[in-house]
């Protein structure tokens, strides 16, 4: 007896995939069921390949005709099924590229393979993905004008997402250039006549589009090009403060700053990320911060909250500032910026996310000493001298307007200066903020530094590794933990840091007993922590974070304000669940120590002067991560529109009007929120 054979696609090892196909089929069946007239399986609609940002959920679709009831399975290059896809719509979460074909079988021994899809997946940024994107062609990175030797090669790079994957075709000078359709353009050994600006169409069924237009120039061998800047280390410092307790609350920073790291991430920087710092804590951490930076390496230290200015002089307020504030309880960023000279950095970033209003000139100035001109400093404000900065709503989340056009500008390949020059030419645009804020840049800059230059580690190794071993201390989290119960449960905890000072603890129930069910998972934490952002009207923005970075947990606990942790933290798991005989609910307990985590190994609140260790004294009692909520203010915000960053302070210190911070019209500002 024989049958039909059917051309597979080939994937390795398909005659041996056949085979068991054909046994398994011969088995089940009686021989006279070949003997009849079976109408054949045809594939009507194939799988299409798609080019997708990391993560991006993706459905692949086959559909078939033929006798019967129809099977499906679909199978990676590999050979490997993929678990549960038997279905004719595979839908994944697309973490790496991957080749996929769909296996279309009947009860009468037919089978037949769909074309292959690839599902290329570019790690790129998606935020840029408009929320209603159809596939048509999205270009994620332009071409780079550039400069080259003649004889030396020339790479020029466009990537794109698209559904199907999009078409690359390169032009110079407006010419077509038959043969580079590509992503990447390369000539090995370019001569001068190869010079111009190019630009790439990127296209599919649905849509072209066209690149940012690249200028390459060829220089002659005899010409010396300019040495490309490069760091030995990129190294960012954020901090965000929204929970005040003598100041109104603001909303933004959480977002801010966690997308702020995440596109410095991709950058190649070092980033510690902090929400809600004390005075104390804020020092202990520039401290840490400064340590990390030496000889050639790039600093960035960046601010969102409450703040203002004192004859020239600006000063970050941390949530424990009190009501009214001195320069003494509040953070110089002129003191900053020294300390990070005095490491002889490459260049040193300040980017202040706040209100820079005039406050209470009588009082002293900080002391600082200036050091002799270094160069390569930046200051990148919100906002310019005596006016404020401001926050808004956009599109279901909150973000500071300076903030919101720093992070859509900062990947360019452009020197740091122009950088904030379009910065500041996209808030100046916003209807918004029209003649109340204006973004000011002051800087040194003696060569053309950007945040995108290289790292080149030669000859700073021994120094690379110290930074390396003290960068992982604060970021580095517990490891995950599967726990099994002695009613047989196995649970699943694992943990995932939104912030350097913020982790969460994730509960899933993996198997079931022999006799349980109606399984839940509660966590808690011993000493407990306060979630501070889980009141009315702070946790949404956390809560989304949440949302991006969990599996459907059947449990979840977020622990905040880990630099202040003194002791060993311990996870404890509660698993309650119904008995299928005596039908009680019956409660087990495990525990998980996960000593201290993530910045909480940097003991933040054991910074070395005398000061700092008195007041330590007095607050030894405070629970762990408590910051009372009983008299702080409310957060102030209204139905839409941006809102002041500004911290009123209630005394006056003199008879004059000009040494308060001012207030606008309230009519003015009923849509606004200030970072002052």
């Amino acid at each position: 007896m024989s049958h039909k054979k059917i051309v597979m696609p080939k994937v390795p090892n398909a005659d041996i995939l056949q085979k068991k196909e054909d046994n398994a089929a011969m088995n089940e069946y009686p021989s006279k069921i070949f003997r009849i007239m079976i109408r054949e399986i045809v594939i009507v609609r194939h799988p299409v390949s798609v080019c997708v940002p990391v993560n991006y959920k993706v459905t692949l679709s086959v559909s078939a005709e033929g006798a019967g009831t129809l099977n499906y399975q679909w199978f990676t290059a590999d050979e490997q099924e993929v678990c549960g896809a038997t279905k004719a719509d595979l839908t994944i979460e697309a973490q790496k590229t991957q080749l996929y074909v769909c296996r279309v079988n009947d009860q009468f021994c037919n089978c037949v393979f769909s074309d292959w899809a690839k599902v290329k997946v570019l790690d790129i940024d998606k935020s840029g993905v408009p929320g209603q994107w159809r596939g048509e062609p999205h270009i994620a990175v332009n071409p780079r004008s550039q400069t080259v030797r003649q004889g030396e090669k020339l790479t020029l790079r466009c990537a794109a997402f698209g559904i199907p994957p999009p078409h690359y075709q390169w032009f110079r000078n407006g010419q077509l250039l038959l043969d580079k359709t590509r992503d990447t353009l390369q000539i090995d050994h370019v001569t001068a006549d190869q010079g111009g600006w190019y630009i790439c169409s990127v296209s599919n069924v649905q849509e072209e589009k066209w690149t940012k237009p690249a200028d390459v120039d060829i220089v002659s061998t005899d010409q010396l090009l300019p040495p490309v800047p490069t760091a030995t280390d990129k190294v960012a410092l954020l901090i965000g403060n929204l929970n005040y307790s003598h100041h109104p609350g603001l909303m933004a920073p959480t977002m801010d700053v966690h997308e702020l790291a995440n596109l410095l991430q991709q950058l190649g920087f070092r980033v510690v990320s902090l929400l809600d710092l004390t005075k104390e804590e804020m020092q202990a951490a520039i401290d840490k911060f400064i340590q990390l930076l030496d000889k050639g390496v790039y600093g960035l230290f960046y601010y969102a909250g409450h703040g203002y200015e004192h004859s020239g002089r600006n000063y970050l307020v941390p949530i424990d500032a009190p009501q009214p504030y001195r320069p003494e309880n509040c953070v110089c960023v002129q003191r900053v910026m020294l300390d990070m000279q005095k490491r002889r950095t490459a260049l040193s970033v300040i980017l202040l996310d706040t209100c820079r209003k005039w406050y209470n000139q009588d009082f002293l100035l900080s002391n600082i000493t200036p050091l002799g001109p270094s160069g390569n400093t930046v200051y990148g404000y919100a906002t310019c001298e005596d006016a404020e900065a401001f926050e808004v709503q956009d599109g279901g989340k909150s973000t500071g307007i300076f903030t919101k056009y720093l992070n859509k500008h900062i990947l360019q390949s452009e020197k740091v200066t122009h950088v904030l020059e379009q910065v500041s030419e996209d808030l100046g645009r916003d209807p918004l903020v029209t003649g109340k804020q204006a973004v000011e840049i002051k800087h040194t800059l003696k060569e053309p530094r950007s945040l995108t230059d290289p790292v080149r580690t030669a000859g700073h190794t021994r120094e690379l590794r110290q930074r390396d071993a003290c960068w992982r201390q604060a970021n580095e989290l517990p490891r995950k933990k599967r726990l099994v119960f002695v009613c047989g449960v196995e649970v699943e905890v694992s943990f995932s840091a939104l912030f350097s000072n913020v982790l969460v603890a994730f509960a899933i129930v993996k198997t079931t007993g022999p006799r349980t069910q109606d399984c839940t998972v509660t966590l808690r934490s011993v000493p407990a922590i306060e979630d501070i952002f889980s009141g009315p009207g702070r946790s949404e923005e956390m809560d989304s974070l949440l949302l991006m970075q969990s599996e459907n947990p059947d449990c979840t606990l977020r622990l905040c304000a880990l630099q202040k942790l003194q002791e060993s933290l311990v996870i404890k798991v509660d698993l309650h669940y119904t008995h299928t005989d005596s039908k009680l609910r019956l409660t087990e307990s495990q525990q998980v120590d996960i000593g201290k985590p993530l910045v909480a190994s940097c003991k933040l609140y054991k910074r070395n002067h005398a000061g700092a260790a008195k007041r330590q004294e007095g607050a030894s009692a405070q629970s762990v991560g408590n910051i009372s909520s009983s008299n702080k203010p409310p957060l102030r915000q209204t139905a839409a529109g941006p809102f002041t960053r500004k911290a009123e302070c209630a005394a006056k210190v003199t008879a004059t009007r000009s040494n308060e911070p001012e207030e606008n019209d309230e009519n003015e500002l009923q849509d606004f929120t200030l970072r002052h």
